[in-house]
């Protein structure tokens, strides 16, 4: 009989089990036909399988991790703005000063890579240009400050980490002095990249005090309005002086053990390289720096070199500077990494810390040496970032097999230049590592520099490091133990989503 006025209804929990069981099936189905729909949108196959993996096998942290995570781009008006800054720097390559200068006549191929970077980054090969390399960590910082030192008008500065400790002192103290004469100093850094670091906010107090013009690239500042996906990240390493003289390179301005406490416990002691630069491609440098700063300010520099554009001939070397990162609709720096290898015909050497290759890249490596050309791959026998160390260590065997000569670089170094130089003129210098990340993730400079002297100084650079370092054998790697095995093999499945 129905329940009298008053009474209440009893409450059946089996009843509101069953509705709540139903409920949470369907939202797991939606999310599963969803994510089938969705992930492998614009994805390579082997992305978008470990995010269906991680999706269907933990469907709440999975969704939570895609959404805040998933996609490879910068936001929409970020994208705009690197438009923009392309048809800029489009139309001032265009101009009859730069248009009667043409770098000298190379093989096809590599005409073809230069023609490639020019239609993906906009800038194009350009002559008359001088390039030296600053290999050790003792002379960098002192070759930074030097030039600052020499400015008249204007210094542009822009690194993944900053840092103000004792090591990088003279490079704030030429800074300082730079203002104190007038010159106009701007400063980009890296917010999530610096902020990992100790003395972050005695690096901001600093940058203040010396009265420099700085901005954090990429800040991840919700309550501030301002954020993006937080590992998407500005890796460049540059600095330009006057429009004349740019350094480019591997290097972070920090001390060399990036102040870690287990670092400095270890000993461990960071392997970089630095290029310093004069000639035409400085302008190229200083165009990425002028993007970046639109980026975060909206504001559009028009500084000009001291110099005329006609009297910036420096030198003998062709040189191009190839931007790539989350801005760009395509992977300039695989693309152009791919052209090189393919196009090796004697020998190719290649510098990572972090070589975590796609399919495509690691299909090109080992057919270059299954072809006949001598590669070598130069990696160091400890690594600071542990996923990816192990992800590496896990395409050992793979490359062994092919004829690839692996070079371990010994402790307690972590080798952290990024170059390569293919036969006896072609020359590639930057910040972007040969992993996922760098191709994907992070915004990142590589220099392509053509000529016989500069290819000469980076051998020498790979001699030094042959000198040292331990050659990693296919009979000595088959040895290892199961376990160690088998963390690599883990770590690689995370390679695609890092």
């Amino acid at each position: 009989m129905p329940p009298s006025a008053g009474s209440t209804v009893p409450f059946n929990l089996s009843e509101v089990s069953i509705v709540a069981t139903a409920v949470v099936a369907v939202v797991d189905v939606v999310i599963r036909v969803v994510a089938l729909v969705v992930v492998p949108r614009d994805r390579r196959p082997s992305s978008a399988m470990a995010w269906l993996l991680l999706i269907f096998f933990v469907p709440s942290l999975g969704v939570i991790a895609f959404l805040l995570i998933g996609s490879p781009k910068l936001p929409r008006h970020r994208r705009e703005k690197q438009q923009d800054m392309n048809r800029l720097i489009e139309e001032a390559v265009a101009s009859p000063e730069m248009a009667e200068r043409s770098p000298r006549s190379w093989p096809s191929w590599v005409e073809g890579v230069a023609a490639l970077n020019h239609r993906l980054g906009a800038l194009p090969l350009l002559p008359g240009n001088d390039a030296h390399i600053v290999a050790r960590y003792e002379d960098q910082v002192p070759a930074l400050a030097a030039a600052v030192d020499r400015a008249q008008r204007y210094v542009h500065v822009e690194f993944y980490i900053f840092s103000c400790d004792d090591a990088t002192r003279p490079f704030f103290t030429a800074m300082e002095k730079a203002v104190a004469r007038g010159v106009v100093v701007r400063v980009l850094f890296d917010h999530v990249g610096t902020l990992r670091y100790p003395g972050y906010r005695q690096t901001l107090a600093e940058l203040d005090r010396i009265g420099v013009d700085w901005r954090l690239m990429l800040p991840v500042q919700p309550l501030k309005g301002r954020y993006q996906r937080p590992d998407l990240r500005n890796h460049r390493k540059l600095v330009v002086v006057d429009g004349v003289e740019a350094f480019v390179g591997s290097l972070n301005l920090i001390d060399r053990t990036y102040n870690k406490r287990a670092a400095v416990k270890r000993g461990l002691l960071w392997e970089d390289l630095l290029v310093q630069l004069r000639g035409m491609v400085v302008l190229e440098v200083d165009a990425l720096f002028v993007t970046d700063w639109y980026s975060e300010t909206d504001e559009v520099l028009r500084e000009d070199p001291a110099t005329a554009a006609g009297d910036l001939d420096e030198g003998d070397l062709d040189c191009q500077v190839v931007p790539s990162g989350p801005g760009f609709e395509g992977e300039n720096n695989l693309k152009f990494f791919n052209a090189l290898v393919y196009g090796a015909q004697r020998r190719l050497s290649i510098t990572s810390p972090y070589f975590v290759p796609d399919e495509s890249l690691l299909v090109a490596v080992t057919t270059a040496a299954e072809r006949g050309v001598e590669v070598e791959l130069f990696v160091g026998e400890i690594g600071d970032q542990v996923l990816v160390f192990h992800a590496q260590r896990s395409y050992y065997e793979r490359l062994l097999r092919a004829g690839v000569r692996i070079w371990l670089y010994p402790a307690p170094y972590i080798l952290h230049a990024k170059h390569l130089s293919v036969d006896e003129e072609i020359a590639v210098v930057g910040s972007s590592n040969l992993d996922i990340r760098s191709f994907e993730l992070d915004l990142e400079l590589t220099l392509l520099v053509l000529g016989r002297s500069f290819a000469r100084e980076l051998r020498d650079v790979e001699d030094g490091y042959r000198a040292q370092c331990t050659e990693l054998t296919l009979e000595a790697w088959s040895q290892r133990g199961f376990w160690r095995r088998a963390v690599d093999d883990l770590a690689r499945l995370t390679s695609a989503v890092q």
